[in-house]
């Protein structure tokens, strides 16, 4: 199985991580049988979160026996010290382990640094030295914030969205973490589900120092990577070809289905709604014209326009008009 180096840490991890957020969504017992199978299979990384309901206590439930055989980074929401001290322990108790690899402030709007204010930096270098926590990381999808913790000096890894989508602003970011030593940890691979085809998202990230996470909650999607593991798809015309009329068809605004916007005070489920219009051409529309996914859509004409959605979104997007959008379009296939 292919491995890369996470930077200055040292930890050498392999190119297939596990992304547990969907695991959140399957019962306990179907989160152990992948969680297991990914782990006997080779996978030796797991990324979790404490915003990821009961995500960090399907994994422990899974991996806690060979949790010194694994590498384990999650990741605290929390604007105080205190509520970051509660994160920490009960993701401590959820993973049933006494410490984390790579502990990750969560998305934060600001890069938190010693005497911001916050405290938050100096909550996890305490941390660290009493044991807790080996690295210190942070997960973002502002590309200033992302800049400024990789060039600060503070952070051991990044965690940042990168696809055969991104721009040139966010391949200059992968090379910034090469400079400093940061390991990149990539995750939205498959920007949020709009990419159909992981063999080619496979091959155009290991053009790069990264370390992709995939995010698995069925075991059909498991195996679909593992079969990478002995034969890891390279790049090649066909699939820069194939990438190349992608960006023509998916440039522009598009959400990128994070879920920063919610959640929403009329209900709307705006991260998928805001897609629509790009899920039903790249998937059989079948699925997306049933009687709930038609009341989901309608529901955005109960946008009271608070503009929270709009404020809150990392890309800059404008939400409300991109969903006005996408109900329009969507009433074309109801015709």
């Amino acid at each position: 199985m292919e491995t890369i180096r996470l930077g200055r840490t040292g930890l050498v991890v392999t190119k297939n991580g596990f992304g547990a957020l969907p695991v959140q969504r399957v019962d306990m017992e179907t989160a152990k049988t992948i969680l297991r199978k990914a782990y006997d299979s080779g996978i030796n990384y797991f990324d979790t979160a404490r915003m990821y309901t009961d995500s960090e206590e399907k994994m422990g439930y899974a991996l806690s026996d060979v949790r010194e055989n694994i590498i384990i980074s999650t990741k605290t929401m929390s604007t105080t010290v205190e509520g970051f001290w509660l994160d920490l322990r009960e993701s401590l108790r959820m993973l049933q382990t006494d410490y984390i690899d790579i502990y990750q402030f969560h998305n934060p709007s600001f890069c938190p640094k010693p005497g911001d204010g916050s405290g938050l930096y100096e909550a996890m270098l305490e941390a660290q030295q009493q044991g807790f926590i080996r690295y210190i990381g942070i997960t973002n999808h502002r590309l200033a914030v992302a800049q400024e913790a990789v060039e600060s000096g503070l952070y051991d890894t990044l965690q940042f969205p990168f696809s055969y989508l991104a721009s040139e602003k966010e391949e200059a970011l992968v090379r910034l973490c090469e400079e400093h030593d940061v390991g990149f940890i990539c995750m939205k691979a498959l920007a949020g589900g709009l990419i159909t085809r992981s063999d080619v998202a496979y091959a155009y990230l290991a053009q790069y120092p990264v370390a992709p996470i995939w995010g698995i909650q069925r075991e059909s999607e498991l195996d679909e990577f593992l079969r990478y593991n002995n034969t890891p798809p390279a790049m090649n015309d066909e699939f820069a070809a194939f990438i190349a009329e992608e960006r023509k068809t998916l440039a522009g605004e598009f959400c990128r289905g994070c879920g920063y916007c919610q959640p929403c005070p009329a209900g709307i489920e705006i991260q998928t709604c805001a897609r629509m219009s790009l899920l039903i051409r790249r998937s059989p529309s079948a699925g997306h014209l049933t009687q709930k996914s038609q009341a989901m859509m309608h529901k955005i004409e109960d946008c009271i326009g608070c503009g929270q959605c709009k404020s809150r979104c990392p890309y800059g997007l404008d939400t409300p008009e991109l969903l006005k959008r996408n109900l329009a379009d969507y009433k074309t296939f109801l015709k």
